[in-house]
């Protein structure tokens, strides 16, 4: 049944292939650096209203929140005790304040920062609300429109963070669907977690010949990154480790007061990221007090370890129907799908044991997080078309 509606919506979505491009044009458009994702969510909730949705908001957090049906509760004119499914995209950029986002066309691409990451999955959001809100059938679960903040960097997903938090009083959720950049192919069904670190080493300080023999908070830091990198990490589950930036020091001709480094750790298993995380700490604490051991006690050293952000790990089973809907949907665009991990808005969900994913919204890019990140919109309604008819098919769930 859900392929067969499906099936008849598919001259409409290229008919509105147009219409979504415009609208993923306008939303890039509009600048959404990190922390400053208020105008461009302004503008989600106008084209929600729009589209004739109700229950419009922008919680507490910066999320602008649609429901389908007006109301949130009844389905076909009768109550509905169903679990809701979201779909969701995020408002933000990784590109600073003031960076140049105005779409530009060079032949048949679309140059801008954040043309497909994601202003790709914000316009296909804003498509299937609209063609949520016009089929001929109404569907039997309700549907959640979610334009979320902080999923990129150092947001450390605070969007989906409070969209989910204890306290929300968001739906029963049966699924959630995210729509994050292009492709068709692609299912990310497993959350790759992190946790980023900035490690701080700090001394007296003092000249480079007169102080000769202080603690140097540069060679401690030497000294623990050497460790780091020489650690032994498992291929399955796969982890990672990566020292990412380091800085210290004021001049040539001095020993320095502080040097730091920032260690990003990830894993797609949550118990192997903590022992790696454990690990990192242990050896941190077993350099400094190797340190103040062979120093008086003027001149020992001092840690401090700030965390930068931490995004938990989680799995949405292959067998489970979420994923199985998504699958169908690959195969029926043509595509062989290919489930992967990565970090997205899923991962939240994910870890509390709710069902969920993340699609490409069709067509191809590239330049992703760069001034160059460029669109193409080879294949875009079948983009559309795949997350459709992934939500037609839990209907039958």
């Amino acid at each position: 049944m859900a392929r067969h509606r499906a099936q008849d919506l598919w001259p409409v979505v290229v008919a509105m292939d147009k219409w979504v491009l415009a609208r993923q044009l306008e939303l890039t458009a509009i600048p959404a650096p990190p922390f400053g994702e208020g105008p461009r969510g302004e503008r989600v909730a106008e084209l929600f209203m729009e589209l004739g949705l109700e229950d419009i908001r922008t919680d507490e957090a910066g999320n602008v929140i649609a429901h389908w049906p007006p109301g949130g509760t009844k389905l076909g004119g009768k109550q509905s005790n169903a679990e809701a499914i979201v779909v969701s995209a995020h408002l933000d950029t990784v590109f600073p304040a003031g960076t140049d986002v105005a779409p530009k066309f060079e032949g048949n691409r679309i140059c801008a920062p954040g043309i497909t990451d994601d202003g790709r999955g914000l316009a296909a959001v804003m498509a299937l609300a609209r063609l949520i809100s016009e089929l001929p059938v109404p569907l039997t679960r309700p549907v959640l429109f979610v334009a979320t903040v902080g999923e990129e960097g150092q947001g450390d997903l605070r969007g989906v963070r409070h969209l989910f938090r204890a306290e929300s009083p968001l739906a029963p959720v049966f699924g959630f669907i995210s729509l994050d950049g292009v492709g068709l192919d692609r299912i990310i069904h497993r959350g790759v977690g992190s946790t980023r670190l900035r490690i701080t080493v700090r001394g007296r300080g003092g000249h480079s010949w007169t102080d000769y023999g202080r603690p140097n908070p540069i060679h401690r830091v030497g000294r623990i990154v050497s460790r780091l990198g020489s650690l032994p990490l498992p291929a399955d589950p796969k982890t990672s480790l990566t020292v990412a930036r380091w800085a210290g020091g004021t001049s040539i001709n001095s020993i320095p007061q502080e040097a730091w480094f920032e260690v990003d750790l990830r894993s797609v298993d949550a118990a192997e990221l903590e022992t790696l995380e454990r690990t990192v700490r242990e050896v941190c604490r077993e350099e400094l007090e190797e340190a103040s051991n062979s120093q008086s006690q003027t001149n020992t050293l001092s840690l401090e370890i700030e965390e930068l952000g931490r995004r938990p790990a989680g799995v949405t089973d292959p067998s489970h129907m979420l994923v199985q809907a998504a699958m169908e949907a690959t195969r029926h665009v043509g595509e062989k799908p290919q489930l992967i991990a990565s970090s997205t808005d899923a991962n939240l969900p994910m870890s509390l044991g709710i069902p969920a994913i993340t699609l490409g919204a069709g067509g191809r890019g590239g330049g992703v997080h760069t001034v160059e990140e460029w669109f193409e919109n080879t294949r875009g309604p079948e983009g559309i078309f795949r997350a459709l008819l992934t939500v037609l098919l839990l209907e039958e769930a």
